[in-house]
């Protein structure tokens, strides 16, 4: 029987204060500054932040615990093919730092929808706005269950506390400080989840040898991978369903989100925007990869037995913590740092996620309804306190939604699944509204919902293929195996890398990175169709709309044509 490691009352006490630390930024800035008594205090720092933090903040909203306990997982279970995912980023950053922000700044809206209502009609916006309310709702409950994975592995006690503790804390300290603690509170948490990453990596190298023979067990094992090129949509990660899935799924986070626009939208102005925008990048890269070397390191322990095939783990999301107790827990205090980088990275992501959930529901629902009810808004102050507490509810509703996480499969799958089907459509309307000049309000929604229709068929249609999996072996569990031979996979056979065979129907077996794509795709062209269609009976629709709300490049070339045109006119009379 396999002893249980726990963590010593050194791991609790540094959990406590990390938590701690985080509701201290949130009571500081109650009490600091602006002190959140208006709207641009609160949800975007009156345009004060600096370009540092803000590039932090933005990679620890994108990377969440998700990340942490579902990335290494996956390169753990499937290999390093991941890893590619990170050339769709390097695409994404000139397209958001020159296409989507130039609008979004120039638009200074507290709510992102806002340019929907302005570039099509109030109903794209409600629609648009109301997807985006489910998604991060359903995304946060996911990204809070996170961390109570790495509590149940380490302790072998209940999720039920650490979701309803970390729920409160991340809910106490967003409402209480607004976007300043979020962001300040972001640059803390994402410091330890580099110090928990390097702890993984640096204790694997220390036991085998180095870094090169962690990379030597990967590939006796079969898990490195970077170049496949399949087309078949049915297999799981390739160089084509991670560019362009992993595209838009960065779009859809990163360019037309919220939460990261409200963090872009807190600089002074669009040249520290994009500055932080482009920092954020080598950040991001370095996280990503290094977590992806960590599923390579926790395989260089457990190549020889596997812990999901000797049931000690009931999910590969628990593989990270697993390694944590296995490696660490006769240190006192550092299994308890690694706890309180998981939860800081769901922290980050979960009060970025709560800010903005406020400000949406402000801007896009309440002020409406209140300006048709009694025929003003509300003033400053009053604004600020409800936006403290929708976020505070927020908090509450997220902590609902984490207890039923536990039944939607892997955190990394289910996290970019919501993404890809929420966000594909969300970036074909925003892409069809700043790239073109003749889409309309009626083909944005028809192509919108027609691939939300589409993909919701595809991706809850049963009966589903489960995807295979890597070799791997037990036959290392009996004894200590200290040198590395082939024999230990001896019995790794060959297999196939797409998801199921011909009995099941085509669209189910397709992988969940071509969602998004699929999506962006049928909301683009769709829309297109049916706005050029519209145009046919409406004509001179759209005629004079302001060039702010068109990509840069865009709005240039429509600018000189109305300037030629003007001239032809003058030279007509």
């Amino acid at each position: 029987m396999t002893k249980i490691n726990t963590l010593g009352w050194i791991d609790y006490l540094v959990i406590a204060v990390v938590l701690c630390i985080s509701i201290g930024i949130g009571i500081y800035y109650r009490f600091s500054g602006g002190r959140q008594k208006t709207m641009e205090e609160y949800f975007v720092a009156s345009g004060s932040m600096s370009v540092v933090p803000v590039a932090i903040a933005m990679v620890a909203s994108f990377l969440s615990g998700i990340a942490l306990l579902g990335s290494s997982a996956e390169n753990y279970i499937y290999g390093t093919q991941f890893v590619v995912v990170c050339l769709a980023y390097i695409l994404s950053i000139p397209i958001i730092c020159y296409g989507f922000l130039p609008v979004f700044f120039k638009l200074q809206a507290t709510s992102a929808y806002e340019y929907l209502e302005k570039r099509f009609g109030v109903k794209a916006r409600m629609m648009a706005s109301f997807v985006y309310w489910m998604q991060m709702l359903l995304y946060s409950g996911v990204v809070l269950y996170a961390p109570s994975l790495a509590i149940e592995a380490t302790t072998g006690t209940s999720k039920i506390a650490s979701i309803i503790i970390i729920g409160l804390v991340c809910a106490f300290y967003s409402s209480l400080g607004g976007i300043r603690a979020v962001l300040i509170t972001d640059v803390f948490q994402c410091l330890l989840m580099f110090v928990a990453i390097f702890l993984i990596i640096g204790t694997a190298a220390n036991d085998v040898g180095g870094l090169e023979q962690i990379w030597e067990i990967a590939r006796q094992g079969q898990r490195l991978e970077f170049d496949n090129i399949d087309l078949d949509p049915t297999v799981r990660n390739t160089w084509w369903s991670l560019t362009l899935g992993g595209l838009i799924i960065f779009l859809s986070l990163y360019g037309v989100n919220q939460v990261q626009i409200q963090r872009m939208l807190t600089l002074k102005n669009m040249q520290a925007s994009q500055r932080a925008v482009w920092l954020s990048l080598p950040i991001l890269l370095l996280l990503t990869i290094a977590i992806c070397f960590s599923g390579l390191a926790m395989y260089s322990r457990y190549y020889n037995c596997d812990p999901l095939l000797q049931k000690r783990i009931s999910s590969p999301d628990m593989l990270m913590p697993l390694y944590v107790m296995d490696t660490m827990s006769n240190i006192p205090g550092l299994p308890g740092l690694f706890v309180a980088g998981i939860f800081s990275a769901s922290l980050s992501t979960i009060s970025g996620t709560l800010n903005s959930l406020a400000a949406i529901t402000l801007e896009d629902y309440i002020k409406p309804v209140c300006r048709k009810c009694i025929g003003h808004e509300f003033s400053p102050k009053i604004a600020a306190s409800i936006a403290k507490v929708l976020a505070f509810m927020f908090g509450i509703i997220s902590i609902a939604l984490a207890f039923l996480s536990q039944f939607l499969g892997g955190l990394l799958q289910t996290s970019l699944t919501i993404s890809g089907v929420i966000g594909g459509p969300l970036v074909g309307m925003f892409t069809l509204g700043m790239g073109t000049e003749s889409a309309t309000e009626s083909g944005a929604i028809a192509g919108a919902l027609t691939a939300y229709s589409f993909l919701f068929w595809i991706v809850f249609g049963q009966p589903r293929p489960i995807p295979p999996v890597w070799p791997t072996t037990i036959e290392g569990c009996d004894n200590n195996i200290t040198n590395i031979t082939m024999s230990v996979f001896r019995n790794a056979t060959s297999f196939s890398k797409s998801t199921g065979d011909s009995s099941y129907f085509y669209l189910y077996r397709i992988s969940y990175l071509w969602y998004p794509f699929l999506g962006f795709i049928i909301t683009f062209l769709l829309g297109l169709f049916v706005s050029n269609l519209s145009r046919l009976f409406l004509k001179n629709q759209n005629n004079k709309l302001d060039i702010n709300l068109f990509f840069p490049v865009v709005a240039r070339r429509i600018h000189f044509r109305r300037c030629k045109d003007e001239k032809n006119e003058v030279v007509l009379r």
